[in-house]
C-alpha cells in the first residue's frame, strides 16, 4: 500500500438522506447512491449512522431489538459486493447484534475489494430526550484505532463521538489519515430559530476543529428530514449539512439543510503533510503535563 501522504487526490462523497422505511427500500436508494457516486470517479463513500432506517432511537422499546444483525451480516454482504464490483471504500453503519443483550452502533468499513476491512463500535453513547441510546447500545470495547484500506488509514467514529477531542486526538495519534464521523444529528423542532442555530454552528465548529488540531480531512454525514417520534409525534428534524472539510478545517463541500444530496469532493492526501509542517502541534504536545486528562474531574478539595 503506498503512503497516504504521497498519494494522489481523489473524490470522496458523503450519501446524506432522508429515511425510506425498511431495510430494503433505504438499501436500494443506497445502491443508487453508490452507483452515481462511482459514475463521478468517486473512491470513497461514507453513508449516514443507522441508515436501513428510521433513527428508532427516539423511544425505547424492547421490540426493536429486532431490527439488529450480526456483523458480518446481511448489510455488510450486500454493501461489500457493491463496494468490490464498483471499487468504492464504503464506510456504513449497523446496528449491530454482538450475542443476546450485547448489541452496538457499529460502523463497518468495506474495502474497494468488497471485503470487510474493519469495524468501529460507537464508544460515546447519548441518553437525551429523543437520543436514547443506552438503551439499545453498548459502548465499544475496542481502542480508537483506524482501519487499514486501499485508501489509507481510516479513522472511523460516530455521532456523538464527534464531540469529543480525545476521541478524535487519539485516533490521529495512531495514525488515522481521515477523520470519518457517520451522524445522525437534528433539532428539537419546539426549539427557538436562534437555537437551532447555535446548535448547528456548534456541531460545524467542533469538528472543524478536529480538522485543525490534528492536520487531517473530516468528513461528516448526517441524515435529513423530519422524523416524527413514534411515541408523542414531536420527533426530531435532522439538519443535513454534510460536510467535507481540509485539513486547516476549511469546507471543501456541504449538503443542503432540507434535502438528500450526494456531497462530493477533490480530497488531496499531500496537504496534511504540508499542514502538520507549519502547524507542528504533535511536535509540541506537552504530553508530560497531560496526565490528570484521564481523571472524570480535578475536585478542588
Amino acid at each position: 500500500m503506498s503512503s497516504f501522504s504521497t498519494m494522489a487526490p481523489f473524490k470522496a462523497a458523503l450519501v446524506q438522506e432522508q429515511a425510506l422505511g425498511d431495510a430494503e427500500a433505504n438499501l436500494a436508494r443506497i445502491e443508487e447512491r453508490l452507483r452515481e457516486a462511482a459514475g463521478q470517479g468517486v473512491r470513497l463513500v461514507v453513508l449516514q449512522e443507522l441508515h436501513n432506517g428510521p433513527y428508532f432511537c427516539q423511544v425505547e422499546d424492547p421490540g426493536l431489538f429486532d431490527l439488529a444483525e450480526p456483523v458480518p451480516g446481511p448489510t455488510t454482504e450486500r454493501l461489500g459486493g457493491l463496494a468490490g464490483e464498483l471499487g468504492l471504500v464504503v464506510v456504513a453503519s449497523v446496528f449491530e447484534r454482538r450475542a443476546s443483550g450485547l448489541h452496538h452502533n457499529t460502523a463497518v468499513v468495506l474495502d474497494s475489494d468488497g471485503r470487510l476491512a474493519g469495524t468501529y463500535r460507537k464508544s460515546h453513547i447519548p441518553d437525551d430526550p429523543g437520543y436514547h441510546e443506552k438503551f439499545y447500545f453498548t459502548p465499544g470495547d475496542g481502542d480508537f484505532r483506524p482501519i487499514e484500506t486501499s485508501l489509507g488509514r481510516l479513522g472511523v467514529l460516530v455521532c456523538w463521538d464527534q464531540w469529543f477531542p480525545e476521541a478524535a486526538r487519539l485516533m490521529s495519534l495512531a495514525g488515522a489519515e481521515l477523520l470519518i464521523y457517520p451522524t445522525a444529528i437534528g433539532y428539537d423542532p419546539e426549539d427557538e430559530a436562534e437555537e437551532q442555530a447555535r446548535q448547528l454552528e456548534a456541531w460545524r465548529t467542533i469538528q472543524r476543529a478536529h480538522a485543525v488540531s490534528n492536520g487531517l480531512p473530516v468528513l461528516s454525514c448526517n441524515r435529513v428530514g423530519h422524523e416524527p417520534s413514534p411515541r408523542n409525534g414531536g420527533g426530531i428534524s435532522f439538519w443535513g449539512h454534510s460536510f467535507i472539510a481540509g485539513p486547516q478545517g476549511e469546507i471543501l463541500a456541504e449538503g443542503p439543510a432540507d434535502e438528500a444530496a450526494l456531497v462530493t469532493a477533490e480530497i488531496d492526501p499531500r496537504r496534511s503533510e504540508q499542514v502538520r509542517r507549519i502547524w507542528p502541534f504533535f511536535r509540541d504536545r506537552r504530553i508530560e503535563t497531560y496526565g490528570e486528562l484521564s481523571r472524570r474531574w480535578r475536585d478542588q478539595s
